[in-house]
């Protein structure tokens, strides 16, 4: 380290302001970076799920299966089963809906509540 007649470098107020430079620049960044998550995708992307293939075959799936655990036909357990397989069989289904499961980003499609 670097000393001089009135301390060390890092103890010096231009140090502080480099320090504080950087982590603002970084927060930036990172807030940049994660703006889809941070703030949500915006209307417009609600609006072009809505019209998703698979969306509308999954909340159509997802609906019937809320119904039976309404109608005490089957365990939230099951459900949860069920609603996974509905997922499988709309992606399986629709053309482009390929990937991971929960889609883009690991987030599970609208209407999709595990149970734990």
């Amino acid at each position: 380290m670097a000393v001089t007649a009135k301390g060390a470098f890092l103890d010096r107020p231009a140090a502080r302001a480099l320090a504080a430079l950087v982590f603002v620049t970084a927060a930036g960044f990172l807030a940049y970076y994660e703006r889809d998550r941070l703030f949500g995708s915006g209307p417009a992307d609600a609006a072009a799920a809505a019209d998703d293939p698979f969306v509308q075959c999954f909340a159509e799936r997802a609906a019937q299966i809320d119904q039976m655990v309404t109608d005490k036909v089957v365990t939230a357990d099951q459900a949860a089963q069920f609603k996974g397989r509905a997922e499988a069989m709309c992606r399986a289904q629709t053309p482009g809906a390929g990937g991971p499961p929960g889609g883009a980003g690991g987030r599970p499609p609208p209407g999709f509540t595990p149970v734990r």
